[in-house]
């Protein structure tokens, strides 16, 4: 004889034997409690309840997941950059007129147009290169033409007149 028990469970409707229902209701509490804590046990670990998150906004946010670096095929760009500012483009010619004529004799000073981008200390750094002369301190300023004027005092170490002649300015 089969008897029909619902379960109010999820699983499905179960058939059971009258036979075996009869066994369980009339067995010693001792089995009846270890079959129990052995089902109790089976469930605990088929079944685990995962914890839950606390969600502390009411828009939903999507989680950042893993990104890669790239790794390009081939390098997009062929060649390096080239400096764009270098000596010869931030010193563009010295001036030679007669208020630089008279730096150059009394303050020991050479006057260079320079670049409207190059700051002291490029212009500092490129006269050294294609001088080969230190250099005491930079001074700058813009023309109403728009160029930019640097007045470059040397060190005493070297006389202005001599690095002039060298250059050509005289």
């Amino acid at each position: 004889m089969t008897v029909w028990l619902p379960f109010s469970c999820s699983l499905t409707n179960i058939y059971v034997s009258s036979t075996t229902a009869d066994v369980t209701k009339k067995g010693d509490p001792k089995a009846q409690a270890l079959k129990a804590a052995k089902a109790v046990k089976s469930a605990s670990t088929t079944f685990k309840k995962k914890a839950k998150k606390i969600r502390t906004s009411v828009t939903f946010h999507r989680p950042k997941t893993l990104k890669k670096d790239r790794n390009p095929k081939y390098p997009r760009i062929s060649a390096p950059g080239r400096n764009k500012l270098d000596q010869y483009q931030i010193l563009k010619y010295p001036l030679t007129t007669e208020s630089a004529m008279k730096k150059i004799e009394d303050n020991n000073t050479l006057v260079f147009i320079v670049d409207i981008r190059a700051d002291k200390k490029k212009i500092k750094a490129a006269v050294k290169k294609m001088y080969d002369i230190q250099t005491k301190k930079v001074n700058t300023l813009i023309r109403p033409d728009g160029t930019k004027k640097a007045y470059v005092r040397l060190t005493p170490d070297y006389d202005a007149l001599d690095v002039a002649n060298k250059i050509g300015i005289i």
